[in-house]
């Protein structure tokens, strides 16, 4: 499949520069991390929420969860995990469990999570699970400049 239709016209409509990796197919980010030789930390992942007033993409790195009570305080608004058929819908060009973490390629609203700061550069997924998208640490800060930053993820391990 290779990156998805609306993650590939929302790159190339702001002229973000970005390489495009294959690599063996993986079944999570930490996985898919590691067959590709990257750091965890640098490989960002979205986890699609649900809110009250619709859906919220976090962004995090692989090496990180989502704490949804951290998250759901700074919103102030519970919120949980989208089901996986919320996920496939909003995600329809993705294979499932392959959501990039470029929200406004889907018309989402995001918040980023402060550890992805500082980075040289970010890899994420395109839309299936065996294509990473890279770009640099600048590019991807200005993909994300009308994004929220705050603190809200934890260890995996």
């Amino acid at each position: 499949m290779g990156i998805s239709l609306s993650l590939q016209q929302f790159l190339d409509n702001r002229g973000v520069n970005y390489d495009v990796m294959s690599h063996a197919p993986t079944k999570h980010s930490l996985a898919t991390a590691q067959v590709c030789h990257i750091p965890e930390d640098n490989l960002a992942k979205g986890i699609l929420l649900r809110r009250r007033d619709g859906y919220l993409l976090a962004i995090v790195p692989a090496s990180r969860k989502v704490g949804l009570s951290e998250l759901g305080e700074w919103l102030d608004q519970p919120i949980g995990l989208a089901t996986e058929e919320e996920v496939t819908s909003v995600f329809a060009d993705c294979e499932p469990g392959s959501v990039p973490p470029v929200a406004s390629a889907y018309g989402l609203q995001a918040v980023m999570d402060d550890s992805l700061e500082g980075f040289e550069h970010i890899y994420f997924e395109g839309g299936d699970h065996c294509t990473l998208v890279h770009v640099t640490g600048r590019e991807f800060h200005r993909l994300m400049s009308s994004v929220p930053h705050a603190r809200f993820s934890a260890p995996l391990h």
